[in-house]
């Protein structure tokens, strides 16, 4: 649920809550007496699981809270924005010191956590033989030394033949496959957290996460 959509103070109308207290202790109290306790504390009643049964709510500076869920939300933008597709381009006939130059650029791009798109540029007769440029991609490939992976397979787009590479983790898998695995991650955390506040039980993890590759 969005920090918006987070009922606080007075706009909790339900009778009962399950309070989740800063030493991760947890009762059922009335509302009323959830409301004072946050008010003597100078603090908000924020409502962070209204789908359980009964609420649950915590005491918080909702101000606080609100501020730092935006940073996060800020911060993961700008390291997005900041992960760019990248173009190296080169000739059919291009020779080995420029090819070893140009993948050298391949694989700094790579390094940095950006995409890659190899295009091969043909030129009049260059065209009637596209197996020359499918050769220097896979040359740019081969001294990758399979630290890539590959979004998009060799393809001619009218006078170019292109891949598109991203970079590989130590895990093996993609940036797009971490996140979407990190994602994974945080959506059965928070699942684990509500059935926990929920129904005070302990909860074992226990996720499979099958990613495309």
């Amino acid at each position: 649920m969005a920090d918006k959509d987070l009922r606080i103070n007075k706009q909790i109308r339900v009778r009962e809550v399950r309070l989740i207290r800063e030493d991760g202790e947890q009762g059922i109290i009335t509302t009323q007496e959830a409301l004072e306790l946050a008010r003597d504390q100078g603090l908000d009643l924020v409502e962070v699981a209204p789908q359980a049964n009964p609420p649950v709510v915590k005491i918080l500076d909702y101000g606080k809270f609100k501020f730092e869920n935006e940073k996060k939300v800020r911060d993961s933008k700008k390291k997005q924005k900041l992960l760019k597709l990248k173009e190296i381009r080169m000739q059919p006939k291009i020779d080995d010191h420029d090819l070893d130059f140009k993948s050298k650029h391949v694989k700094s791009f790579l390094a940095e956590g950006n995409k890659v798109k190899v295009t091969v540029r043909f030129r009049g007769r260059e065209l009637a033989h596209p197996e020359l440029g499918l050769e220097v991609l896979k040359s740019v490939l081969e001294r990758l030394d399979g630290d890539y992976v590959m979004d998009k397979n060799p393809a001619m787009e009218g006078k170019f033949m292109s891949m598109v590479l991203s970079s590989k983790s130590k895990s093996g898998k993609s940036s797009k496959q971490i996140t979407e695995q990190n994602a994974a991650k945080k959506g059965t955390t928070a699942k684990i957290t509500a059935d926990k506040a929920a129904h005070g039980l302990a909860v074992k993890q226990e996720e499979t996460v099958q990613l495309k590759t």
